[in-house]
């Protein structure tokens, strides 16, 4: 009776702990190594605590959600679909729920749920986890994997997969370690960068209304000669470095591919500059008396008034039935185009994902087996492939883990 073959995964989050799954279904002896104590550690604090598992959607509606390689991800998407991700946690006892813009949630609004649940079924299969256990490096001979170094002791096995993330998040382990053992092998990289974040911005107003919600407002990623790269209508934050949420988020992945632009917020996106000049004119009748500074109530948020004031250049103490129709005017464009400029992001401790990583072109699309070296096999946010917010990334950590798992070596067995 032949062996049974042995594989280590490196990373015992989403992608680490579906790939285990699936190849311990095909009687696969598997063993997952992780520096946490506790398995799914970026896994349980996404979305907030809830989870947003996937997106309720076609395989194109998620590449749509993809500026990072998309068609790299299309055999790893059409082998494990939205629909198929959602089928699989009902099946190991998470229900779940779809929720505005499609995203997918357990029901219980628990991520722990789901990172438990993926853990159990992995155990019922014999899946063995070696938690607490950092990796050192990964062995191999004649250019294939023989096994891993952990704390100094070998661990043999006849495939590796490197599911240890990308460097968001590093309080939960995601550190860029799987990026130095990529390279020992010879793999490139694409300069990791934090994405989906807040932004810290040149201009300073935003720091003193630190949590103030902006609600239906239009953001505007702006390039050079004012192309538009990205508009949404939705909420964003003031922050005391610049500004956040999800408009904001969204729209720091933009700006890492045009790192010219720059912001535009609308503060009213349902009217034209000539409707709002005329709802300007009203309120500047109905308050004619008033000093400018104490005019704007109808308008704007109390705290953000003296902000727009200061920008709109009428001094606040000007009496309103004075302000001339140019000022007005001025006033107006202001609403409609504030404009900020990014001085940084706020970091990969505080980025939902990382941007960059493992050259695609590197790794088999089909098998998510290293083009280098032979039994080595790379999953989720450690290859360089990313997605919008919306559930679209997590759907990439299952859709690689799983053909990862499932064709982890197949071609040998063949």
């Amino acid at each position: 009776m032949a062996e049974t073959r042995k594989v280590i995964i490196i990373g015992a989050g989403a992608s680490g702990m579906m790939a285990a799954y699936f190849a311990a279904k095909r009687g696969l002896m598997v063993n997952v190594f992780d520096k946490n104590a506790l398995t799914g550690r970026k896994l349980r604090i996404c979305g907030k605590g809830r989870c947003n598992i996937t997106n309720d959607t076609d395989v194109q509606g998620v590449l749509k959600n993809i500026p990072g390689n998309p068609k790299f991800l299309r055999p790893a998407l059409y082998h494990f679909t939205p629909q198929q991700v959602m089928e699989f946690f009902t099946s190991i006892g998470v229900e779940v729920k779809v929720e505005q813009g499609k995203r997918v949630f357990p029901v219980s609004d628990d991520a722990d749920d789901v990172a438990d649940a993926l853990e159990r079924c992995c155990r019922q299969l014999g899946v063995k986890f070696t938690m607490n256990m950092p990796v050192d490096s990964i062995t191999t001979s004649e250019n294939k994997v023989t096994g891993i170094i952990a704390r100094g002791k070998e661990y043999p096995a006849d495939a590796v997969i490197l599911a240890t993330g990308g460097m968001s998040y590093p309080g939960t382990g995601s550190t860029g370690d799987g990026y130095r053992m990529a390279k020992s092998f010879g793999h490139t990289m694409v300069t990791p960068r934090p994405s989906l974040v807040g932004l810290d911005t040149v201009e300073d107003w935003p720091h003193p209304l630190t949590g103030l919600a902006l609600k239906n407002v239009a953001v505007t990623v702006a390039g050079t000669e004012k192309k538009k790269i990205y508009r949404e209508v939705g909420e964003m934050l003031l922050t005391h470095t610049g500004v956040s949420g999800p408009l904001i988020i969204t729209a720091s992945r933009y700006l890492l591919d045009h790192p010219d632009a720059h912001i535009e917020i609308d503060l009213k996106p349902g009217l034209t500059e000539d409707e709002l000049d005329v709802r300007v004119l009203k309120d500047f009748e109905k308050y004619n008396r008033r000093a400018y500074m104490n005019a704007l109530d109808d308008l704007l948020p109390k705290s953000m008034i003296p902000a727009i004031v200061n920008m709109s250049e009428i001094p606040g103490d000007t009496v309103v039935n004075t302000i001339t129709r140019e000022q007005r005017r001025r006033l107006v464009k202001l609403l409609k185009c504030l404009p900020l400029h990014v001085k940084k992001s706020r970091g990969f401790h505080e980025a939902i994902i990382t941007a960059g990583g493992v050259n695609t072109r590197e790794v088999d699309a089909g098998n998510m087996q290293s083009r280098l070296v032979t039994g080595l096999y790379l999953t989720g946010e450690i290859l360089d492939v990313d997605a919008f917010t919306g559930g679209y990334n997590l759907q990439i950590a299952w859709a690689t883990g799983k053909l990862a798992g499932e064709k982890v070596l197949l071609e040998i067995e063949e």
